[in-house]
């Protein structure tokens, strides 16, 4: 079986995208309280129905198209049809799209638990870790697989009866793994908001038939000796480690983000582990300040070309323009020590030598020129254009958070005003999701077709969530670059 064959294999952050995991948002999201968002990792309560039919629906759409286009072309008039309400983006509605490239993760849990044994193993993990009652877990056992599903994923049951909370951030697929060439790292994750999530996940990679040929490729960070010993919180000897800071660069090499999420035990234990299975031959550690603005590096910096980087302008060598600032104060600002950054290289067959950078720009030069012998001279596009207060407000809306579709095709939202006159500026084609669509359906554009281009996705929800389209995809499969 060829590369482009398999299931798994994953050798880049921009080759072609020829499949991938996510999940549609569900009822959860319209339970977010304000008194629980942030314990549930949200910054704001948000409108699921406008997410839901204006927004993320654009993004299933888009990824059919271009991943799957026998599902939606020539159907979208009787998709988006009122009386259909919406049937064809439910996971468990028997007119899903239920596409074999664009892999519904509800979808995949549903499956595995009609079988009995894991039904079984799966309910009683639920039920440990949300302390449900013996009457509530013999009454999850008697659900088929798809109403199982579901009632792990919202918390609560078709009766509206809410059983335990809900895991609003599913819809982060990048968070629970990351393929790594034709292996699966799972995640630790950081928070306890997020433990189902990481047991759902498990159980899919583990148990579902379209796994079942990685299942002694599938990989767990081990935890440190005596784990359970230190603190919850603020001890860097603990283990988590989650997908948005872990980028595939090359089949040979992997950026490691050390974050607010992941540590850098976590990370430690992932070079270890990936050197002596021979995953990869370098791995890059970087280490970002510990702040919510940041969250993982895949909020700071995106690949979009070979040789084109879309990033944060505080990390950068560049000065950011603040518009009323003079000269002495653009430098003061540009030396903040909370805005540090610390960059290591680990080779394999050298590892007590590592090598150092002193920015980012300068290891974006060096994978463009060095990793993918790109001639071409390596091009930043900043967040809000490195225009303050721009840069850190579209920052904070994802402008650095893009899923590449192929080299050089992104989504990105469309809010993100600055850092789209930014793409501009450096020979970006920009176009609306809306008229996209329009134009694929019509066959005035072919999907092939499209290059260096910005796609734009309606983002006043979903921004909101804290997490853009890189976070929204968890890669299966790409084609080598």
């Amino acid at each position: 079986m060829s590369k482009n064959e398999d299931h798994l294999y994953v050798t880049s952050e921009i080759g072609t995208l020829r499949r991938l995991l996510v999940h549609s948002p569900d009822s959860g999201l319209g339970k977010v309280v304000p008194s629980k968002a942030q314990d549930w990792l949200f910054e704001d309560i948000v409108h699921l129905e406008t997410i839901r039919k204006k927004e993320y629906d654009f993004y299933t759409k888009i990824l059919l198209y271009f991943l799957d286009p026998e599902k939606i072309r020539g159907r979208l008039e009787s998709i988006d049809a009122e009386e259909n309400k919406r049937n064809f983006y439910k996971p468990d509605h028997e007119a899903f799209f239920r596409s074999e490239k664009v892999i519904e993760l509800q979808w995949l849990l549903g499956e595995i638990l009609e079988d009995g044994p894991i039904r079984s193993k799966l309910v009683a993990s639920v039920c440990a870790i949300e302390a449900c009652s013996y009457e509530t877990e013999n009454e999850l056992y008697e659900l088929s697989g798809p109403e199982l599903s579901k009632v792990f994923i919202t918390g609560s049951f078709r009766d509206g009866r809410m059983l335990f909370a809900p895991i609003p951030n599913f819809i982060f697929t990048r968070d629970i793994g990351i393929v790594i060439n034709d292996h699966i790292l799972l995640n630790k994750p950081a928070t306890q908001a997020r433990t189902r999530e990481a047991l759902l996940a498990k159980y899919i990679f583990f148990n579902h038939p379209l796994f079942k040929a990685y299942h002694n490729n599938v990989i767990e960070i081990p935890d440190t000796f005596n784990h359970f010993l230190l603190p919850k919180e603020g001890d860097d000897k603990r283990v988590s480690l989650e997908g948005g800071d872990v980028m595939v660069i090359t089949k040979d090499h992997l950026i490691i983000g050390v974050s607010e999420r992941t540590t850098m035990e976590a990370a430690h234990q992932a070079i270890k582990c990936l050197f002596k299975k021979n995953i990869v031959k370098k791995i890059t550690v970087v280490k970002i300040p510990k702040k919510r603005d940041y969250m993982h590096i895949d909020t700071v910096f995106t690949q979009v070309k070979k040789n084109v980087w879309v990033m944060l302008g505080v990390f950068s060598k560049k000065a950011i323009k603040h518009e009323d600032a003079d000269e002495i104060e653009r430098i003061l600002q540009g030396a903040r020590k909370e805005e540090k950054i610390r960059i290591i290289q680990f080779r394999k067959k050298d590892l007590e030598n590592p090598q150092y950078f002193d920015n980012l720009e300068d290891l974006l030069v060096d994978i463009s020129e060095n990793d993918l012998k790109c001639e071409e001279k390596t091009v930043f596009i900043y967040s809000g254009n490195n225009e303050f207060p721009f840069d850190a407000r579209e920052q904070w809306t994802d402008s650095c958070n893009l899923l590449a579709l192929r080299e050089g095709v992104v989504l990105g939202y469309d809010r993100n005003d600055k850092t789209i006159e930014a793409f501009k500026e450096k020979g970006f084609n920009i176009i609306h999701a809306h008229e996209l669509i329009e134009k694929l359906e019509s066959g005035i554009l072919d999907t092939d077709k499209i290059k260096d281009t910005l796609i734009l996705m309606p983002s006043a929800e979903l921004s909101r969530a804290r997490g853009g389209f890189h976070c929204m995809s968890m890669p299966l499969l790409r084609d080598e670059i």
